[in-house]
């Protein structure tokens, strides 16, 4: 008994002074940058007033990296089913990593049927100064094309500040 005790002993020691070395090696935490609400807010209100200049009632919808919404707001007489593609075209440039236009080619795979998902053009992605804040999502124009120059637009209002950070 005493034997395995000293054994068991030993093996503890020895576990515990490798665990310091591993740790160190080892990030534990990774830090993220995320926009405040007030950021995500003058990004969306911007990409409103783009749309309007142009004559276009549109649905805006602002969203971190993981494709959480942060900010969504729908012009006066924007139709109500603007919202919900804004934010799927936010998703999916947040969670692709690419302005939704670039996924038009997969938007017929398995991947472009997963629901919240949409793969059109009107999403440009958040990103400056070498991170990634999420992404702008726009609907209601006659063309994603025209979306999409309303959302960058929108990020265009914020992009010296982040550039900057």
């Amino acid at each position: 008994m005493k034997k395995l005790a000293k054994t068991v002993s030993a093996a503890a020691i020895a576990l515990t002074v490798s665990m310091p070395a591993m740790a160190q090696d080892d990030d534990l935490v990774v830090s993220v940058k995320r926009l405040t609400l007030d950021t995500a807010a003058r990004v969306g209100m911007a990409t409103i007033e783009a749309c309007r200049e142009q004559g276009i009632q549109a649905g805006v919808t602002v969203v971190d990296r993981n494709g959480v919404v942060q900010f969504q707001a729908r012009d006066t007489v924007a139709p109500v089913i603007t919202l919900g593609i804004s934010k799927g075209k936010a998703y999916a440039a947040a969670n692709f990593m690419v302005n939704s236009s670039g996924l038009a080619e997969r938007a017929d795979g398995p991947i472009g049927r997963v629901p919240g998902v949409v793969m059109s053009a009107g999403a440009v992605l958040i990103e400056a100064g070498g991170s990634v804040y999420g992404a702008v999502g726009v609907s209601g124009a006659p063309s994603g094309e025209t979306d999409e120059a309303c959302a960058q637009a929108g990020l265009d209002a914020v992009k010296d500040d982040l550039e900057m950070m």
